[in-house]
């Protein structure tokens, strides 16, 4: 029985490994933003929509969740970069888009709880279905997406170099980058690095 459970420990760890180390899939550029219309716990399930809620010269579109460490790991300069950047017309929108049922931590009233307990601002819809993940391509959490005023993708990728365990400082500077390159009318980087999280719990 003692090494029953040690095998399948083993094996769950093994496949929590391999689960951490998902690379962004990279949407190519130009791409606009599929839209989509999703629930907001946070507002009582309020039906949000990229029209709505896009900003007026920038929208990042981040696929996140509540549990992930690669999140947890991110989550409070996120908010510092949106507190940076909103009013200079670049909006945040975060979606959840994990299969809940396995993974009870991402449901929609612990994405209150989460959102509560982390004090950021941005919208964080709730993609139920997993078609909105599916048509942005989305891979991994946190997975980024960076669109310009006429939702054309100008940046995909990485928030910057740090990852849970590498002793790198979180920066944000991939995005602060690809931020300011777009406020001041630059082009963007040409070199643009895949995120990398744990992989999106699919059903």
């Amino acid at each position: 029985m003692i090494v029953l459970a040690t095998t399948k420990r083993n094996l769950y760890l093994c496949e929590q490994i391999k689960d951490m180390n998902t690379p962004s899939n990279m949407l190519a550029l130009g791409t606009k933003a599929p839209f989509f219309e999703l629930p907001n716990p946070s507002k009582s399930n309020e039906i949000q929509s990229l029209d709505d809620l896009k900003g007026e010269k920038g929208t990042l579109v981040i696929f996140m969740c509540n549990h992930c460490p690669f999140v947890l790991h991110v989550i409070d300069k996120l908010t510092e970069l949106y507190e940076d950047y909103n009013e200079a017309g670049i909006e945040f929108i975060a979606i959840n888009s994990n299969d809940v049922e396995k993974y009870p931590a991402d449901s929609p009233e612990k994405m209150i709880e989460f959102q509560i307990e982390r004090k950021f601002d941005f919208p964080y819809l709730y993609d139920e279905s997993q078609s909105i993940a599916k048509a942005y391509d989305a891979a991994c959490t946190p997975d980024f997406f960076f669109f310009d005023d006429k939702l054309d993708l100008i940046y995909r990728g990485q928030m910057d170099d740090s990852r849970p365990g590498n002793h790198k400082d979180v920066t944000g500077e991939d995005l602060i980058i690809a931020f300011e390159n777009l406020l001041i009318g630059e082009p963007q980087e040409e070199i643009q690095r895949p995120s990398m999280g744990c992989n999106i719990k699919w059903k």
